[in-house]
């Protein structure tokens, strides 16, 4: 079993250890760490060390680990604050791993700024999506830090806030921390930030002064609307109960099968950040109208699918534990056997039927009540009891539900 001793360091060129650690140091002859780490630390290296790049692939350069005895790692600042060590509990969860950190990226901004971080919320953007990050911005974080990566870069953050409205954030960033001659602390506007480039690595923290608070129910009229009909979109409070019927708070993944405006998606996104939320529409055209809708309103991060949902792959989407179906063309049955390939075991189904007497008694096909009466016998689904609902003079709305 592998023994694993983790040291954190800051970009300085001439790091200094502790008695203790230049002890452990000088008495291994197996080190590992990125490129950067080993030219850091090489000179400090006893005679006859191996050094084990972290490259990928990270499997193979865990079964090197594995041949070894004891292995000391370098890592950037912190090893467990997204770091290096966290991975190791994870692929040797039997092994012996001690830590000792530096300050992380983060912390030293905050000191080179006399800033207090006790309140900061930290997200990483080194090698992840923008779902942490969105969901901050969404909750009204007034003080974010983030570590970024060659994608998620201070341009590309500033530029996304600025595309869905969070303007009122100052930028700080660090670059090169630790390093005295490399080291830069920038403070800048996001319109600023958003034109300049920044050399790697870097870490910024954004700080706002006031604090915003979402919607709780956004007004019918402010959506834009497919081709201005008010019909086409799920009245705000019909919108809020259907949310309440998918049990948003204890879910994590929601498809949004007809989106057209997206008013149901945007809505969920605003309430619940934490969400993964991905809408789908076969109409192209919607397509823009839910990213128009979606910057109004400062919601980023709704995944948009356009197509008919019956032949989309959606394999490398993340399985739905709530799915809303706004609209199905006639195709209820084959929609929900589709969405029963992906749902979760405890997944809930909603939607909602509108009843129209005089409609009903003019057609011969059958309404949407009926067809997912059909659908839900058919692949032995349990219905919850409706809820029926009447606003003003439109005609009376159930929102159905049912589960596996």
């Amino acid at each position: 079993m592998t023994e694993f001793t983790v040291i954190g360091i800051t970009d300085h060129p001439q790091p200094f250890f502790p008695p203790d650690i230049s002890e452990i140091i000088q008495s291994a002859t197996i080190f590992s760490g990125g490129k950067r780490h080993h030219e850091i630390v090489a000179r400090l290296l006893p005679e006859g060390a191996t050094w084990i790049d972290i490259t990928a692939p990270l499997a193979a350069v865990l079964e090197q680990y594995r041949h070894h005895g004891k292995v000391i790692i370098f890592a950037s600042g912190d090893p467990l604050f997204f770091g290096f060590a966290n991975t190791l509990r994870r692929e040797f969860p039997h092994s012996s791993i001690k830590v000792f950190p530096s300050f992380n990226s983060l912390q030293t901004l905050a000191h080179r700024l006399l800033l207090p971080y006790h309140d900061m919320c930290i997200v990483s953007l080194t090698g992840r999506p923008w779902h942490e990050f969105d969901r901050a911005l969404i909750q009204g974080s007034p003080k974010i830090g983030v570590l970024t990566d060659k994608e998620h870069t201070p341009s590309a953050i500033a530029r996304r806030m600025l595309d869905y409205g969070y303007t009122d954030y100052t930028v700080h960033i660090g670059e090169h921390l630790g390093n005295p001659r490399q080291e830069q602390v920038t403070t800048l506007t996001l319109a600023e930030t958003a034109e300049r480039d920044f050399s790697m690595p870097n870490c910024l923290i954004l700080h706002s002064s006031h604090s915003h608070h979402s919607l709780f129910g956004i007004p019918d009229q402010d959506f834009s609307l497919l081709n201005g009909r008010e019909k086409m979109i799920t009245k705000m409070p019909i919108r809020l109960l259907t949310l309440q019927a998918l049990d948003l708070p204890h879910r994590h993944s929601l498809w949004d099968i007809g989106f057209c405006t997206g008013s149901v998606s945007i809505e969920a996104r605003l309430l619940f950040p934490h969400l993964h939320i991905t809408a789908f529409e076969v109409r192209p055209e919607c397509e823009a109208l839910i990213q128009e809708n979606s910057r109004r309103f400062r919601a980023p991060g709704i995944n948009v699918r356009i197509g008919d949902f019956r032949s989309l792959c959606c394999d490398d989407v993340a399985a739905p534990d709530a799915v809303f179906i706004g609209g199905h063309g006639g195709h209820l049955k084959e929609i929900m056997a589709k969405v029963l390939d992906y749902l979760t075991p405890d997944g809930i189904i909603v939607m909602n039927s509108v009843t129209s007497p005089v409609v009903d008694q003019m057609t011969d096909r059958p309404n949407s009540r009926q067809l997912w009466d059909e659908a839900c016998q058919a692949l032995a689904l349990k219905q919850a009891t409706p809820l029926r609902i009447q606003l003003n003079n439109y005609n009376p709305i159930e929102i159905l539900s049912c589960k596996r």
